[in-house]
């Protein structure tokens, strides 16, 4: 298991995050073509709690790219077949040769959300998680590269996006009776997160947990994760400390004093030296 956050990224102004999305978008595309040109099957999985920001994540990484070699696979809640044939359900989503597949949640909802809300059986749970490690190893020898990625978001941030979106004319119908059901099962969640982590993350496919307090960084930082996995031609992927020296849109206030288009290196001072 792996924690994937970009610190540089914390006093990001918006218009410097903007700038920053632009450029990874560019070196997407840079990698989705690697992926056309050499026939790669890329399998990307976001996991995470209700309002942790899985969906945000994906359309900024697939905003940008050519819409014939990607799908974005959403399964929603299983019927009675899907249930009985898990991973041939998501067996059959998986990449082509040239193709990228983004999963907004996966067959680990079985080890999470189902088994929580009591959508399986135990014997059900178990079966799942006694097969998926051998299962992803299956998809290894098929060529498949997987990478999953873990959303994680507290407790308080949740619910201050779910009254967001209680009181928001335009986005009330998202929040609905299963989110508000699970979230009251918070620690029964976390328990088979975890049980999930102890499990599924090995040495082959490990989870990368980002976590998705702060959207904008959440974007950034998974973005940056799955550029850094990958060796595609024309990489241009900057290391933090050179391409934090030429993003000056950093802010910093001290008492009731502006300083703005800083760099990340002068903000890191001042926060230091006026903060004490």
């Amino acid at each position: 298991m792996k924690i994937f956050n970009v610190k540089q990224y914390d006093k990001l102004s918006k218009l410097a995050y903007q700038d920053e999305v632009k450029r990874l978008q560019v070196e997407f595309l840079k990698l989705q073509e690697w992926v056309i040109d050499e026939k790669k099957k890329l399998a990307f999985v976001f996991e995470g709690r209700d309002a942790a920001g899985k969906t945000g994540v994906i359309n900024v990484m697939k905003e940008n790219l050519i819409p014939n070699h990607i799908r974005y696979i959403k399964l929603g809640v299983p019927d009675r077949s899907t249930s009985k044939h898990w991973f041939q359900s998501y067996q059959d989503q998986m990449p082509k040769e040239g193709e990228i597949v983004f999963f907004d949640r996966s067959w680990y909802t079985r080890a999470t959300v189902e088994i929580t809300m009591g959508y399986c059986k135990h014997n059900q749970y178990r079966k799942f998680m006694n097969k998926v490690n051998g299962w992803e190893r299956k998809l290894n020898k098929k060529g498949i590269e997987l990478k999953k990625l873990y959303l994680s978001v507290s407790q308080s941030e949740q619910d201050k996006r779910f009254k967001a979106r209680q009181n928001d004319p335009l986005k009330y119908w998202k929040l609905t009776k299963h989110d508000l059901s699970m979230a009251k099962k918070w620690d029964i969640y976390s328990f088979f997160k975890t049980k999930m982590f102890e499990r599924t993350s090995t040495g082959l496919f490990p989870w990368v947990i980002i976590n998705a307090d702060n959207k904008m960084i959440a974007r950034l930082s998974a973005l940056r994760f799955i550029l850094n996995e990958f060796n595609y031609p024309k990489k241009k992927l900057r290391v933090s400390s050179d391409w934090t020296s030429k993003i000056n849109n950093y802010q910093f206030t001290f008492r009731g004093v502006g300083f703005e288009d800083l760099s990340y290196e002068q903000h890191s001072l001042l926060s230091k030296y006026l903060s004490e």
